[in-house]
């Protein structure tokens, strides 16, 4: 499993909170170190059990090509707001956040380009089936068509039998439920995190960032990822209509096997790529390349872009248009994230 090896956040990146019309949600905002913002923002989704520190190490390589980029916690990770029940954490409903995030971050910059990491992936794929306006790209990052097996199932199995044995048939036990997974904290991962030769604050962040993970969005995302549908036929039809799109993952992916999300690619007629020496997260094993295809797959997106002349007339130029794509500070707010313990998925 990759884990990420530093918190130090670069110059220009900021920990602050992003208020939507569906609330407010924990991101970090990377600017670009030098000049404005003249091409389109981006928008990263993070995975499972990940949060928006996992893009960490792409954050500032990614800014730096004159975009803002922003990472997120989704609806009941780590810092953000957690659901008041599981309805709150069916895949349409984080779609919506999404869409949500996506309109808050592009402001008047007609769109932005989206990354989903593994699970969110999934629900990115969602949230453009649902409206693919103010999208201007789609990447699927270590995330596959559909459901997931292998070691990662069984893995997910394994979870749903500690954590929900009665499927739902009995409410949710929040108490109980934090107390799980505080005993599965400090007796399997801080171990082998250890074992794995993990530096302690690290450690300390992995073991915050758990025990602030509704455990609720854990069990319902986990019964996701088991029974989640192929919709690859129903993203070909955007993919079709012009929404660029591009497959990229680890060489060594242990979720969703490289031959895989290959073919999804092949099946989308999206653009893909392999990032030699990465696992399941490419955004920490191999930052420098991941950044690197990622600028380059949104910059050409960008000028596929139309320009309205004067005459109204569309029509597309080659160069980016400069637009200065600065976050509103009225949007983005200084670090007051909800700081609610994992019991209270209720906040």
């Amino acid at each position: 499993m990759s884990t990420i090896k530093s918190l130090q956040l670069p110059e220009r990146v900021r920990s602050v909170s992003l208020t939507t019309a569906r609330g407010r949600f924990a991101i970090l905002e990377a600017q670009p170190t030098r000049g404005v913002s003249h091409r389109r923002p981006a928008l990263l989704i993070p995975g499972y059990t990940g949060s928006k520190e996992n893009f960490l190490p792409v954050l500032e390589p990614l800014a730096a090509a004159g975009r803002t980029v922003v990472a997120v916690d989704q609806r009941g990770q780590y810092q953000s707001p957690h659901a008041a029940d599981r309805t709150g954490y069916a895949a349409a409903e984080l779609a919506a956040d999404v869409l949500a995030m996506a309109d808050a971050v592009a402001r008047d910059a007609g769109g932005v380009h989206l990354v989903g990491h593994s699970m969110g992936g999934l629900i990115a794929r969602e949230a453009v089936l649902r409206r693919v306006t103010g999208v201007l790209s789609l990447t699927l990052l270590g995330s596959g068509p559909g459901t997931i097996g292998g070691a990662r199932g069984a893995a997910l199995r394994e979870v749903l039998t500690i954590l929900d044995p009665s499927d739902g048939a009995v409410p949710d036990d929040l108490d109980r439920l934090t107390a799980t997974i505080r005993q599965v904290w400090y007796e399997q991962h801080e171990p082998q995190a250890r074992a794995e030769g993990t530096d302690e604050h690290i450690i300390a962040f992995l073991k915050e960032r758990t025990l602030r993970t509704c455990p609720v969005s854990l069990i319902v995302l986990a019964r996701y990822l088991l029974k989640c549908p192929d919709r690859t036929p129903d993203l070909v039809e955007l993919v079709e209509s012009g929404l660029p799109a591009m497959v990229v993952y680890g060489e060594n992916d242990d979720a969703w096997p490289p031959a895989v999300q290959d073919l999804m690619a092949k099946r989308l007629g999206a653009e893909r790529s392999c990032i030699p020496g990465a696992a399941h997260s490419p955004a920490i094993d191999a930052p420098v390349t991941t950044a690197s295809t990622l600028t380059k797959f949104w910059n050409a997106a960008e000028r596929r872009l139309p320009t309205v002349h004067a005459c109204g007339r569309a029509q597309h130029v080659a160069q980016t248009p400069l637009v200065d794509l600065d976050v509103d500070s009225t949007r983005l707010e200084a670090d007051q994230s909800p700081s609610a313990p994992v019991s209270a998925c209720g906040g």
